[in-house]
């Protein structure tokens, strides 16, 4: 008797660290792509950073440029990112990566 229940913890333990945890994180990033809309900015599970130009069910067009557009799946988009701060468009000369004059 006791092998079984030995079986069943680990099995109980297996679920609650591993598989439940990645149900959630699928479940909450359909809900992200499905609350998606035009305009937003988002980051593709590539890295790749763009603004939705157009969308339909499966499809999303990302502006990565201006004038540049390429289509991805809706499961392609990792994450939305934040809304930028007024801090930082009040300021349009500042540059958030620092560059060095070389010698």
């Amino acid at each position: 008797m006791l092998p079984l229940l030995m079986i069943v913890g680990l099995f109980a333990i297996f679920y609650f660290l591993l598989i439940r945890p990645q149900q959630k994180r699928k479940r909450e990033a359909l809900q992200m792509q499905a609350e998606l809309t035009v305009g937003d900015q988002v980051v593709t599970v590539g890295g790749l950073h763009g603004t939705i130009a157009e969308m339909d069910d499966q499809t999303v067009v990302l502006e990565t440029s201006e004038g540049i557009f390429s289509r991805y799946e809706r499961a392609a988009i990792g994450r939305r990112m934040e809304e930028i701060s007024t801090e930082t468009e009040a300021d349009p000369g500042s540059d958030p990566i620092q560059h060095r004059d070389k010698d």
